[in-house]
């Protein structure tokens, strides 16, 4: 049965879990497996796990693969606990909505954080259109900086084994 979500689940870890990094990645990689388990419409395709200082987008590694697998089609809903994972600021957050809504293959973002959760799939108040719109007003502000950061986006994919 094809199913038509190729779920990615995705979490971000400040680097004091790089300590406890096998219990964490086992713990959201259990997580996640529950989760969709028993799901008729979706398929989980992986859990991406940053364990990293870093705050740019292009240089946590996981999320480099994630996109990465969006852009070749084998993921087309990211699953994440908190939108706080995704991205650190406003910036990186409209870049990384720019990306995944104009990439091609339709890419849709459900994440848990009650009572503000995104949710792409349902579109409850028309959030897909909201966010795309403003990440496209976003990056028409400063649209040398948006390029300049998928550059960086691409090099780290493209470095991708």
């Amino acid at each position: 049965m094809n199913k038509p979500y190729h779920v990615a689940g995705y979490v971000k870890l400040a680097k004091l879990w790089e300590r406890t990094r096998k219990q964490a990645l086992e713990l959201h990689q259990e997580y996640y497996h529950r989760k969709f388990a028993d799901s008729a419409d979706s398929v989980l395709v992986d859990v991406y796990v940053d364990i990293t200082g870093y705050k740019q987008i292009y240089k946590r590694m996981e999320m480099v693969r994630l996109l990465r697998d969006c852009t070749l089609g084998r993921v087309n809903c990211i699953a994440t606990q908190t939108k706080a994972y995704l991205a650190p600021n406003t910036e990186e957050l409209c870049y990384l909505l720019y990306f995944l809504f104009h990439i091609g293959p339709r890419i849709d973002i459900v994440s848990e954080d009650d009572p503000l959760q995104i949710d792409t799939i349902r579109n409850p108040e028309k959030q897909r259109e909201a966010l795309i719109k403003m990440a496209d007003d976003y990056v028409a502000l400063n649209a040398a900086d948006y390029q300049d950061w998928e550059s960086k986006l691409n090099q780290a994919m493209n470095k991708l084994v």
